[in-house]
C-alpha cells in the first residue's frame, strides 16, 4: 500500500484478511517474511500503525487485539483523495486519468457513475 513501509503493508494485509482482531503473536504467525522477525518488531509496527490511526486496539487480558480501522478499499480511496488534493488541480488529474484509462478501468468508472447516479435518483446520499 502506498505510504506504508514493506512490513507495515504486510501487517495491514494480515489485519485486512482477518475476521477477528489479532494479537501481535497472531500477526507474527500469519506473516511470511524472508527472515524471522522479533516479536518486538511486529509490536512496534502495530504501535506505529495505531499512532497513524490505521489500526485500533483493545486490551483483552494482558495483550492488545488489533483491527484495521478502515477496509483496504476505504484506505485506497483515501490515498486517491490525498493524491488529488496534492495535485493542485484535481479536475485535470481526474480528466487525464479518465482519458488514459484502460478498458477495464473505463468499465469500472462507468459502473461507478451509474451507481452514483442511481443512488442520487433514489435520494440516497
Amino acid at each position: 500500500m502506498i505510504g506504508l513501509g514493506e512490513l507495515e503493508s504486510a501487517v495491514m494485509d494480515v489485519l485486512w484478511n482477518s475476521e477477528e482482531p489479532a494479537r501481535v503473536r497472531d500477526v507474527m504467525d500469519r506473516l511470511q517474511p524472508p527472515r524471522p522477525l522479533a516479536y518486538t518488531t511486529v509490536m512496534t509496527v502495530l504501535d506505529n500503525l495505531h499512532t497513524k490511526g490505521m489500526v485500533s486496539r483493545r486490551r483483552m487480558g494482558r495483550a492488545y487485539r488489533y483491527r484495521a480501522t478502515l477496509s483496504r478499499e476505504e484506505t485506497a480511496a483515501d490515498l486517491v483523495r490525498q493524491v488529488l488534493r496534492a495535485s493542485g488541480d484535481a479536475e485535470r488529474v481526474m480528466l487525464h486519468f479518465a482519458n488514459s484509462a484502460s478498458e477495464d478501468e473505463s468499465r469500472i468508472l462507468r459502473r461507478a457513475a451509474r451507481r452514483t447516479r442511481s443512488r442520487r435518483d433514489e435520494g440516497v446520499s
